[in-house]
């Protein structure tokens, strides 16, 4: 469901930046999560949890809507251990179809707005000469450990684990060229590795931890970008 008519009713807030106008800016932190959980139900489903709606996220809502991003809102929910989604959105339409988005934290949701819009979508045409046409991705909302395997329990959750994350796998062009990070994040043609090593360096302006392949052999396939602790770009 479109929310505007939610986010016209909103106390006014006054923006300090321009969120989307280019690479410097910074996201400001997400939404802040339940300190103390409720003790959930052996054997039930998501909780829906009853919190207040932060001013944080209030002006996100905002910030997307004035944005023209396509959204609905999420309801809070504890999926027990320890996975607890705050603050997040379903998005709709952003401008360019992103492939596999479950919930997100609405300042991840920005901050991955911004970065498909005015960087990844100016870099394929200017460097790569074509139009960018989708924004491939492994998805964003997974309760899991940070390793990716395993129960959730059994190590630190990732941001995943809370919404706040997106792994990004490709890129396809308007001309037929599908860019993968699994493939071309070595390719030897130099407008691939310019596209590549541009949108990456604006990711890490966007958000709190950006991990590449140079990080580890976990992330040979993907981009991952999350809201968490940072900065940190590898």
């Amino acid at each position: 469901m479109h929310v505007r008519w939610f986010c016209v009713a909103l106390l006014p807030l006054v923006l300090s930046a321009c969120l989307f106008g280019g690479d410097g800016d910074r996201d400001p932190r997400p939404a802040q999560r339940p300190s103390h959980p409720p003790v959930r139900e052996r054997g039930s489903g998501p909780v829906t949890l009853n919190l207040p709606t932060s001013r944080e996220t209030q002006q996100c809502f905002t910030d997307l809507s004035r944005a023209d991003v396509r959204y609905s809102p999420l309801p809070d929910r504890d999926y027990g251990g320890g996975c607890i989604v705050t603050g997040a959105v379903q998005l709709l339409d952003i401008g360019v179809p992103v492939t596999n988005l479950k919930a997100i934290t609405c300042p991840a949701a920005r901050a991955l707005t911004g970065w498909v819009r005015h960087a990844v979508a100016p870099a394929a045409a200017q460097i790569l000469k074509s139009e960018l046409v989708k924004v491939e991705t492994y998805g964003t909302y997974s309760c899991r450990g940070i390793v990716g395997r395993g129960a959730a329990g059994a190590a630190k959750l990732s941001e995943h684990a809370y919404a706040n994350a997106v792994d990004i796998s490709g890129f396809v062009l308007r001309d037929g060229r599908r860019i993968t990070i699994e493939r071309d994040w070595k390719s030897s043609d130099p407008d691939t590795q310019r596209f590549l090593e541009a949108v990456h360096k604006s990711a890490c302006r966007r958000f709190k931890t950006v991990l590449s392949p140079e990080y580890n052999a976990a992330h040979y396939n993907h981009l991952h970008f999350d809201m968490g602790k940072g900065p940190f770009c590898r």
